[in-house]
């Protein structure tokens, strides 16, 4: 692929947008290969995980392309919207827990991107925002419905509604941010944030992520059933017998992810 690298050992993948002197912005191109990395990461019985980055020291991902933006009329914004939308699902549904190393700025369709990532590893000098109503638009690729419920309604609509920008240590404190790492040390970190779960049952993590992305599309009671099974389903599994064996015998457990 042109704009989009996939490296994985120890079972993470690193997925790396490669665009620096464009500050890796998402254009169709970057999104199509997005999508291809993230089904193949779905299907890589390799990668148990994925970390998700921009290259060069200065952005993750600086935005959408807005020359590609300035041409669309409504028909094909809702077309540019949409695809943008899926693509944010095929990472955030891929079944495995995927972490984004925010190693400098994201804006607009970089936020967002990372929004749909489950975990999120900033930069101490990383700066984030959705700037859209400045050129006349709003977030089209799920900004407006994950970050409300990643950091409050409140804070959510300020960042929509100015358009400013936060910085890293805003973000953390906000919940935008799981956890700040010195610049040069991002991947590293979010790798080893990656590595902490897969130090867990397999089986177990996906059922959790399942339980939760479930949960927050179908509401409180339609959620609690969804749980309900998924705790079914997890302790018919033989990870549940094992990790219960191991915390008994006070021994460290070996998943075997079935």
């Amino acid at each position: 692929m042109a704009t989009v690298r996939t490296e994985t050992a120890d079972r993470i993948a690193v997925v790396t947008v490669d665009r620096p002197e464009k500050l890796n912005a998402l254009n169709a191109g970057v999104l199509d290969e997005l999508e291809t990395a993230f089904r193949g990461i779905r299907d890589d019985r390799e990668a148990w995980a994925a970390v998700l980055t921009g290259a060069g020291p200065k952005a993750f991902i600086a935005g959408a392309d807005i020359a590609e933006l300035a041409v669309m009329d409504r028909a094909s914004a809702e077309v540019v919207s949409a695809r943008g939308q899926w693509v944010m699902g095929v990472i955030e549904e891929c079944g495995k827990p995927v972490v984004a190393a925010v190693n400098g700025y994201a804006f607009g369709g970089g936020l967002e991107l990372a929004l749909a990532c489950h975990l999120r590893v900033f930069a101490k000098t990383a700066k984030v925002g959705l700037p859209e109503v400045g050129l006349g638009l709003i977030p089209g690729y799920g900004g407006t419905q994950r970050l409300p419920r990643i950091v409050g309604r409140g804070r959510a609509l300020e960042m929509i509604l100015t358009g400013d920008p936060v910085d890293a240590e805003t973000a953390h404190r906000w919940g935008l941010a799981n956890r700040l790492a010195e610049p040069g040390a991002v991947v590293e970190d979010a790798r080893k944030l990656a590595a902490t779960i897969l130090g867990k049952g397999p089986v177990a993590v996906r059922l959790a992520l399942e339980a939760v992305l479930r949960g927050e599309a179908a509401g409180a009671a339609e959620g609690m059933k969804t749980e309900q099974a998924l705790f079914g389903l997890a302790a018919s599994t033989e990870d549940m017998k094992e990790g219960t064996a191991a915390f008994l015998e006070k021994r460290r457990p070996s998943f075997r992810g079935r």
